[in-house]
């Protein structure tokens, strides 16, 4: 029997023997975990089964197939992959599975008021103080900062050369005097993002990932993990309370559900709706497409700008189905409220399209990467990349 041939009886047996349709999630979760299904491509002592593609995709297709959440997480957790790439084996031992079990709240700790699109022009501190690291600055649009126990930090850790280097990345504990968090309320109503004021709080030496200094590539692979997630991400119409309808703010594909809104609405046979429900259809499918050779890429080695490519591709998609179900509802959907529900997770939808605008780097800066790194046109002019930062103008960092 081949090493595919085994490993897949393996997880069928694996299945049988686990799996019930009464199972609790997480005790399930647990067993997926501690047999080593979730993060197949991991190395066998961070949780994974250090499995070729070839072998992953084969266990990831009996899981599939049988309908059953289970691997994956070697895909798109961004919080443990990273860790597991550059994490100390103490830091690992201590996090790892608890992020593979969702245990662990996380937020990214990287924007900040004068650093968004151009992060490598942070100004929050990190000064070694013995065995840990004194933080001090501002970040903001942090989702989830205010029930988060880490938060993935990058800080400047050396003045004096340039940029995009002297910059370190920790794993840096929330939930202590001189954290500060305050929510930023969004046009949908939502408050997911906040500010976090950080004042001589601090992080042991031992949570810093990667080397010294050398943070600002910890951070790209990260970036590599949460632009592959909001590339295949499909955010829905909010439900009850303002959560939206599943977990994670993921729903079924909207061309399918535009698909049930334009039967609703007497639009189904209209030529011109069908012809844009086609097209919707098709931008996704696409994306797809692009999503699995970014993962292939991923995969081997090293992250991908196709990322950047498919989360803009989403960002467009999302604006597109936006537009498409105002237009199907017509005049209702200038109403909202909980008495008019379709309007309601209309708007939502439309106006949420601009969180993956911004999220994980603006349009703007992945029609940059895209341009230069797969295009391969002229990088933009950047005067200040190999001046010591401490005298780059406090303008030019804006």
């Amino acid at each position: 029997m081949s090493s595919v041939s085994a490993l897949v009886q393996e997880a069928k047996d694996f299945i049988r023997d686990n799996w019930s349709k009464g199972i609790d999630l997480a005790e399930w979760r647990e067993k997926v975990v501690d047999a080593k299904w979730a993060a197949l491509r991991w190395p066998v002592d961070s949780y994974g089964r250090g499995l070729n593609d070839e072998e992953a995709e084969a266990v990831e297709a009996v899981f599939s197939e049988a309908g059953i959440s289970g691997p994956g997480q070697d895909k798109f957790n961004l919080w443990a992959g990273t860790l597991v790439g550059f994490g100390t084996e103490e830091l690992k031992q201590q996090y790892v599975r608890r992020l593979l079990l969702d245990e662990v709240a996380m937020c990214l700790l990287y924007s900040e008021p004068g650093a968004g699109s151009d992060l490598a022009g942070i100004r929050t501190t990190a000064v070694r103080d013995g065995d840990e690291w004194v933080i001090n600055g501002q970040k903001v649009w942090t989702s989830g900062a205010k029930g988060a126990d880490i938060g993935m930090l990058i800080a400047r850790t050396d003045w004096d050369q340039p940029k995009h280097r002297g910059i370190s990345f920790f794993y840096f504990p929330m939930k202590q005097p001189g954290v500060e968090v305050r929510p930023l309320r969004q046009a949908t109503g939502d408050s997911r993002f906040n500010e976090v004021f950080i004042t001589d709080a601090r992080v042991p030496h031992a949570n810093l990932l990667g080397d010294l200094n050398k943070g600002w590539w910890v951070l790209q692979s990260a970036l590599a993990y949460e632009r592959a997630a909001m590339g295949i991400s499909r955010r829905g119409p909010r439900g009850p309370g303002g959560a939206t309808s599943a977990a994670h703010g993921s729903i079924p594909s909207p061309d399918l559900s535009l698909v049930k809104v334009a039967q609703q609405a007497g639009k189904s046979n209209d030529h011109v709706i069908r012809q844009k429900l086609a097209r919707l259809y098709c931008m996704r499918l696409v994306n797809d497409w692009n999503g699995d050779r970014a993962k292939a890429v991923s995969e081997a080695g090293g992250s991908s700008p196709l990322a950047s490519f498919g989360k803009l591709a989403m960002s467009g998609i999302l604006h597109y189905a936006g537009h498409l179900h105002s237009e199907l509802l017509g005049a209702e959907g200038a109403l909202d409220g909980d008495a008019n529900p379709s309007a309601r997770d209309a708007n939502y939808s439309h106006l949420n399209a601009y969180f993956t605008s911004i999220g994980g780097g603006t349009d703007q800066i992945q029609r940059n990467i895209i341009g230069e790194m797969i295009l391969g046109l002229p990088k933009e002019p950047q005067l200040d990349r190999e001046m010591p930062f401490r005298e780059v103008p406090a303008t030019a960092r804006k």
